[in-house]
């Protein structure tokens, strides 16, 4: 079983924090490597490494209360106003923007040939793509991945760390919390000014959430639905599906599983 989730990311002009964000890197790079114990104990990962349950879990009663108070209705208006086939090309879209992230820690994981299977995805999905709206990249033989910084410092050892979960960021180890970050000053996309832009950087943050959202409305009611607790539900599939994208990459935060039949059997 594999879950992620990083729906709720609500990121500000990131070019205006650029000395916060730096000093940030630095501070959780810090605690992660000051707390390796947490995450190479091998023992039971899945009921260790959460020092601060008690408040996570007051943070995540707070994500889940703004998710279904705001995200939810909205995941559903999106989906009965847009289409199927309209949702599918804006997921292409926002999928393609992200090509560069991919690309650069595919070579920070040393992976030549999955670096140029992105390459090769985003010269052909943006050229015959027409800008990536479409995605004959599959179709020809070049199968979509996901990397990202976190899962790139774990490939090298780096440990997850305590795990955290932040309101409207979600579960937020460390590790992956760095990783975010950095993810983000490698996009160029974030680097490019003028006041116009701005919008269309806030246009696609917003997209991407409620894309995700709705993309996960049944698989996300199911297993709260059918869990026991929740929260240590969400935890235990976050882990996993981490450990899975750090061993073989194959995990994508944007296409979650419907695991219904698999969390009944489990818990």
């Amino acid at each position: 079983m594999s879950f992620g989730t990083r729906s709720l990311k609500g990121f500000a002009d990131l070019r205006h924090w650029g000395a916060s964000l730096l000093g940030c890197v630095a501070l959780v790079a810090a605690l992660t490597l000051a707390v390796p114990a947490y995450a190479q104990d091998e023992q039971d990962p899945q009921e260790t490494n959460d020092p601060l349950e008690e408040v996570n879990r007051v943070f995540f009663g707070i994500h889940n209360g703004l998710d279904k108070l705001i995200l939810v209705p909205i995941a559903h208006v999106y989906r009965f106003v847009v289409p199927e086939p309209g949702r599918n090309t804006i997921r292409n879209f926002l999928r393609n923007l992200n090509s560069p992230v991919i690309f650069a820690n595919d070579v920070l994981q040393g992976e030549p040939e999955r670096a140029g299977t992105t390459l090769a995805r985003f010269t052909i999905n943006s050229t015959i793509g027409v800008g990536g709206l479409f995605d004959p990249a599959t179709s020809m033989g070049y199968e979509r991945h996901y990397e990202d910084f976190g899962q790139t410092l774990g490939v090298h050892g780096v440990g997850e760390g305590p795990y955290l979960f932040l309101p409207l960021f979600g579960p937020s180890p460390p590790r992956d919390l760095v990783g975010r970050v950095v993810d983000s000053a490698m996009d160029p996309i974030t680097w490019i000014g003028g006041e116009d832009f701005q919008y269309f950087k806030y246009g696609r943050v917003a997209l991407r959430v409620v894309d995700l959202r709705e993309q996960n409305l049944e698989t996300l009611n199911e297993i709260e639905r059918t869990s026991i607790d929740y929260y240590a539900a969400v935890r235990s599939l976050y882990r996993q599906s981490r450990d899975g994208a750090i061993r073989n990459g194959e995990f994508d935060f944007e296409d979650l599983p419907d695991l219904s039949d698999e969390f009944e059997e489990d818990f």
